[in-house]
């Protein structure tokens, strides 16, 4: 049984001002707010005093969608994770443009099949056939 897909994505080598900017992260997350038809209950940023990064977390119907940029590293993270299926975002060639990003690794993990893992597990411990 799977209840969501749950996308957790690694950019590297960023522009270090854009990872800054709390309007570009905002464009990013208002963009795939947009191209995956997801709807925003709330939203909470900040942006770290000075050289720092900036943090942004938005609560969707559909479950969440995060984000933590560090300049000092070139590097930001982004989560999303959804209830109900999606289609797949562009997430190196979108985070390329927007931040400047020089690689861009996507993990994406099917949620909700660990019950099944367990039972056959528990099935194989006791002898049985899974």
């Amino acid at each position: 049984m799977i209840v969501g897909t749950e996308w957790l994505i690694e950019a590297a080598g960023c522009d270090q001002d854009k990872l800054r900017d709390e309007e570009i992260l905002r464009g990013v997350f208002a963009r795939i707010v947009d191209d995956l038809g997801l709807k925003t209950l709330d939203a909470l940023w900040h942006k770290f005093d000075g050289e720092g990064g900036v943090t942004g977390l938005v609560a969707l119907t559909e479950s969440h969608l995060a984000c933590h940029t560090y300049p000092e590293h070139q590097t930001a993270t982004f989560n999303l994770y959804c209830c109900r299926t999606r289609p797949e975002w562009e997430w190196e060639e979108n985070l390329k443009e927007a931040i400047g990003a020089e690689t861009v690794n996507v993990t994406k993990i099917e949620r909700g099949n660990l019950k099944s893992e367990f039972s056959d597990l528990k099935l194989q411990a006791a002898g049985g056939e899974v």
